[in-house]
């Protein structure tokens, strides 16, 4: 019975010693990707807990989080490659200093951090994650290494998931359980802070441990899983069947209509090609296997079925590209395709193949289109959209002498595609152009937007427009008219007030007082009945309010007022809510719209 109990004690001190001893390796041999990873979690716990007060500093939480996110894969593939050559140390460096070049690419303000960033950082997090499958097999010819690696990471990212959802929701769960049987009443942001922590760090812990000591026990030949065998004949072949006769049908019904294809084609076909291209992938090395007869079959046939697709995705692209020009998305959509017609072409003509030219062919494309001078995916936009932007102004004949006359009749349809335009190439800093071809006035707007760092006032170039007309049902052109209020006041009393608060046009304003939370939801265009104040949890529709500030106005043109306010009582406080500008659009047979496009909007409290 001693003997009994003491062999058990030892077999379990075995198990802790073998547990223990996977987490030196991991903390010893992946410490970089470590330190990423956790720089990463703290970043979005502490973005989480920001101050309302202290949102200035939130943004830093998320660059500095992006960044860390992105160096997780980036020094992970750098380790991948050291065990390959050595050299870890400056490799490493060099990681580094690509981190700190990305961090200082990203802008210093909340508000200069448009959508245009975000056609920067995915393309780039998913080139560090082309980068890891390929990196360590660089000028090595080592077909089937290359695959059983890929083929490890495949499966370690899957457990990974599986394995971190379980741990989150127990952990979560366990937290829950000691909140309400003990009363604790913790705050909910408690278990936001766990969900970040282990499904960044712990994750990336997690993933690690799966991959035991590296390069060398990833690339080493096991056996084939059945798994990866029937997913793919049972699903990702099926699926490819279905997206094939979708795509052909479709394909019929154009040419016997002889009609343009729709934008939403160039999707399907993507899909296509990618679950096209994993399935052969991840059944490679069955094609040496004579009894897998179909691996060979399905291997040959596939890239000649995908041909006449790209041929259908060109056409889709390019129907876009001609009628509206370049834009980011469009650029890449492009890119992909070109990608696809270098692989097509490859598998189909090149007698020894390699499918490390899939991921490799890929990464060259994706930073061609990042980086190449000139010919990057946001010189070709910007370029693009000026040259449409000033086709729009001549065609429509409302450019004169070089700049735009905002008195001549426009249809809504042009000046919505105007402001667009406008909008699109202010949030790529084109601001100098915008403003040469803007007549006086209107130039001296935008330049005291831009002097406060608000390039967003460049929406408001909509309002410029005094002659706007608008389709009805019938085909007819209605009328359409601007009502602009103009406050006249340019001081405030502060003396019966406890707190002031200001914010740019286009920002949510949100401040904490007495531990009561407020919330202004001044929307980024026209306001549609709902202009939302939140205290606390309640919210409070301050729309009949705005626009009861309209009661006298005139039906059209500019009218200076005393002051812009809405007084409103909330709680035991009293807000002063305060506008310099206003706008009211309206047309015989639609529903008015009003638009807020003050430089600032102030609100007192007391």
């Amino acid at each position: 019975m001693f003997n009994f109990s003491f062999q058990k004690r030892i077999i379990m001190i075995k198990k802790f010693r073998e547990v223990f001893g996977k987490t030196d390796d991991v903390l010893r041999e992946y410490s970089m990707v470590l330190v990423m990873a956790l720089l990463a979690a703290i970043s979005t716990i502490y973005y989480i807990n920001y101050d309302y007060n202290g949102r200035e500093y939130a943004f830093f939480y998320v660059k500095f989080g992006l960044v860390a996110s992105l160096g997780i894969s980036v020094t992970y593939a750098l380790k991948m490659l050291s065990q390959r050559i050595g050299k870890e140390i400056l490799l490493q460096l060099i990681g580094i200093f690509f981190l700190l070049f990305f961090y200082f690419l990203l802008p210093l303000k909340e508000k200069e951090f448009t959508e245009v960033y975000a056609f920067l950082l995915i393309p780039t997090f998913i080139l560090s994650h082309l980068l890891v499958s390929f990196i360590p097999f660089l000028g090595k010819k080592l077909e089937l290494n290359f695959w059983q690696y890929n083929k490890n990471l495949f499966i370690n990212i899957f457990l990974t998931a599986v394995f971190t959802g379980v741990l989150t929701g127990g952990i979560m769960l366990a937290i829950l359980a000691v909140d309400q049987l003990f009363d604790f009443n913790f705050n909910g942001r408690y278990y936001s802070y766990t969900f970040s922590f282990l499904s960044i760090f712990g994750s990336c812990f997690i993933f690690l441990l799966f991959n035991e000591k590296g390069l060398f026990y990833l690339e080493k030949n096991g056996d084939y899983p059945v798994i990866l065998k029937f997913f793919t004949q049972y699903i990702l072949v099926p699926l490819l069947l279905i997206y094939s006769v979708i795509l052909y049908f479709y394909s019929a019904k154009i040419l016997i209509n002889w009609e343009l294809p729709r934008g939403w084609v160039s999707y399907l076909i993507l899909a296509y090609s990618v679950v096209g291209i994993l399935a052969i992938l991840l059944v490679h090395p069955l094609k040496q296997d004579s009894t897998k007869s179909w691996v060979k079959i399905f291997s040959k046939i596939f890239y000649y079925t995908l041909a006449p697709l790209i041929i259908l995705l060109f056409v889709a692209i390019f129907t876009r590209i001609l009628e509206y020009g370049y834009t980011e998305p469009r650029f890449f959509v492009l890119i992909i395709a070109l990608w696809l017609t270098t692989v097509v072409l490859y598998f189909i003509f090149i007698p020894k193949q390699t499918i490390k030219f899939v991921p490799i062919s890929l990464f060259v494309f994706g930073l061609f289109s990042l980086m190449f001078p000139y010919l990057n995916t946001f010189s070709v936009a910007k370029r693009s959209q000026k040259s449409e932007l000033l086709k729009t102004l001549s065609h429509k004949k409302i450019l004169e002498n070089g700049k735009i006359n905002f008195e001549k009749k426009i249809s809504g349809e042009d000046a919505d595609e105007i402001t667009d335009k406008f909008n699109f190439l202010a949030k790529r800093n084109e601001t100098d152009f915008l403003l040469s071809i803007l007549p006086s006035e209107p130039k001296k707007k935008f330049e005291k937007h831009l002097a406060d760092n608000n390039f967003w006032g460049f929406r408001s170039i909509r309002s410029e427009f005094t002659n706007v007309s608008y389709k009805t049902k019938g085909d007819h052109f209605q009328n359409y008219r601007n009502t602009r209020l103009t406050s006249k006041s340019q001081s405030l009393d502060i003396s019966e007030y406890r707190l002031l608060v200001k914010a740019n046009n286009y920002e949510t304003i949100r401040f904490v007082l007495d531990n009561n939370k407020f919330e202004l939801e001044a929307e980024r265009g026209p306001i549609d009945s709902k202009f939302t104040l939140l205290y606390n949890e309640e919210e409070i529709n301050l729309f009949s309010d705005l626009e009861q500030l309209f009661k006298n106005a005139p039906l059209d043109g500019e009218q200076i007022v005393e002051n812009l306010t809405i007084i409103k009582k909330v709680g035991k406080y009293e807000l002063k809510i305060m506008f310099d500008s206003l706008l009211r659009t309206s047309s015989p047979n639609e529903k008015d719209e009003y638009m807020i496009n003050s430089e600032s909007i102030i609100i007192l409290i007391k």
